[in-house]
Order: structure tokens, then sequence, then C-alpha cells
């Protein structure tokens, strides 16, 4: 059965209307919470006085996030985080991904999915593991450090009493840095193994014929031909790293540890909303995070263009 000419869709229309529910899905879940926080970041606003007691404060929040010296511990805190959790990832992925590259066939996907499994764990699951690791009185990394405290030589560079992971101020961002990396390093593993199959074999093979040693190969034709995909890990991990919000959370219960040594900016920006009721407040910081997120951004680019990756 035909429809009426009057109930066909036009050819011209049709393109937005198969695009209508995503449109209307990213208009109110996306575009809309971004412009209503821009807007927040300019008002004074408690959330249980209703819409009607919102005040415009102009910039007097990003002045006040300015200077308040939590704010720019926090900023620190994710730094620190970022850059001691994001290097060690690209550091051992690269290698990693070279090894199941090379020394795996039939089991690869088998030991990818095993790698790439901590990405997709469920948060609660990864709460309940990682405060069972870092337990002071029960805990296996406390208790791998007893056992090696034993060897000879060892004892000394080790300390004697069981650590504090989760509320030493000093212990606190080594074991947030900790859960970040288990996470992430098979994610990054994933890319640089995807990125491998794409390098001709036609390279090695020449290579090995004109006498050059693994590490040779290594050095002058993988690391050139990876570096497109180093440039989209790194600048993930930029991004990722400074928007570093479930893994403190996790570990520090959503207060940001003693001394608020884990205490994050998103963690921070979450509090000032959720605990303090200042979403004036929270939404400055917010776009002052965004901004340094697109600071750092833009340096990375600007880094890996001068390295000649595209």
């Amino acid at each position: 059965m035909r429809l009426p000419t009057s109930l066909r869709l036009s050819p011209r229309w049709a393109p937005y209307v198969f695009l209508s529910p995503f449109l209307l899905l990213f208009v109110v879940f996306g575009l809309f919470p971004l412009l209503f926080s821009l807007h927040l970041a300019f008002q004074s606003w408690e959330p249980t006085s209703g819409l009607g007691a919102m005040e415009f404060v102009g910039f007097s929040n990003f002045a006040f996030a300015l200077e308040d010296e939590w704010f720019w511990k926090s900023l620190s805190n994710t730094g620190w985080l970022a850059v001691a959790s994001g290097v060690p990832q690209h550091l051992v992925a690269i290698p990693l991904a070279c090894f199941i590259h090379r020394s795996f066939k039939r089991a690869r996907n088998g030991v990818v999915g095993a790698y790439f499994l901590p990405y997709i764990t469920s948060t609660v699951a990864i709460a309940i593991l990682f405060s069972s690791l870092f337990s002071t009185d029960y805990g296996l990394i406390n208790a791998g450090i007893a056992q090696l405290a034993q060897v000879p030589g060892l004892g000394a560079l080790l300390p004697a009493q069981a650590i504090d992971w989760l509320n030493d101020p000093d212990m606190m961002k080594p074991a947030i840095a900790t859960l970040v990396f288990w996470r992430y390093v098979g994610f990054n593993t994933v890319l640089y193994l995807a990125a491998l199959q794409t390098i001709p074999a036609d390279l090695y093979e020449a290579a090995t014929m004109d006498g050059a040693s693994r590490w040779q190969q290594f050095r002058f034709i993988t690391l050139p031909s990876l570096k497109p995909m180093i440039y989209f890990g790194v600048t993930l991990s930029v991004i990722g790293g400074l928007q570093l919000f479930e893994e403190p959370f996790i570990l520090t219960q959503g207060r940001g540890g003693s001394d608020q040594a884990g205490m994050t900016t998103a963690l921070y920006l979450y509090r000032m909303a959720f605990d303090f009721n200042d979403f004036g407040a929270a939404s400055a910081m917010s776009w002052l995070l965004f901004l340094v997120v697109v600071a750092l951004t833009w340096l990375t680019h600007k880094l890996f263009n001068r390295g000649g990756a595209r």
C-alpha cells in the first residue's frame, strides 16, 4: 500500500528527520547543560531556593575561584596525578604493544582483552579491589612490601611499618596514580597495537636484510610510524588526566583524603556544588578547568607538530 503524496517524506528533509533523535538528545543532554553551566558561572545560586533565587554577580565567581587556595591546590594535585599516571602509561603501553604484536598470533585477542578489561571494569568493583589492596593492616601491597623487606639488602630501603596509603597525605597521590595507571594502560596498549598492525611488514623484512637489529627497527621504523597514534594517545591522556574524578573519588570516599592530597579539580568543583551548594562558583571553576584543558591540548598539538606528527 502506497502512502498518499501529502504524507510522503521529501528527500530534501529526510536527512534531518533521521538525524532528529540524535539532535534532540544532544540539545537536551549536551548543549543545554553546557549553556546552563555558562549561565550559572555568572550567577549566585543555591538550588534549594529555586531558579528564581538566581542573582547576577558578574565575574565574582571567577575572582573567587582564582583567589581560592584550595582551587589552586586541586589544580596542583591534578597536574601531579596527570603526569605521574599518564607518562608511565605510554612508556609501558608502547613496548607492551610491540611485545604482544610480535609474540602472540592466535591468542592475541584474548591477551588484548585481558589488558583492556580494567578499562571497562565496574567502578564499584574497582573501589572494593583497591580499598582492599591499599588496606593498612590486611592489604596485599603492604604484605608484599613486608616480604621484600626480608630480602637481604632491601630491608634498609623499605619502610619498617605498614604504609597507610589511604590516610597518609604523602602516599595518597601515588595510590591514586597507581589506580589510574592500572585502568588506562590497557586502553593505550590497544591503541598502539592497532597502529602497529598498520605498519607494512616489508619495512621490517628490508631492515632485517640490511642487518638492522631489533632496537634499530624499533627506533627507526616503529616509533616514527607510531607518532600519529602517540599524539592521539597523549592528547587523550592530557584531557582525561585533567578531568580525573572517579579514581580519587573512589579512594578518598569523595572527600579528597587527608590534607586534601587527593582532591582533584573535578572532585573539588563537584564538592563545591553538591556539598557546599555553591553552583555558581563550581560552574566558574569548571570553565577555568576547560581553559586549562584547551591550553594544554593546544600545547601538545604544537609540540607534536614540531616533531612532524600529522
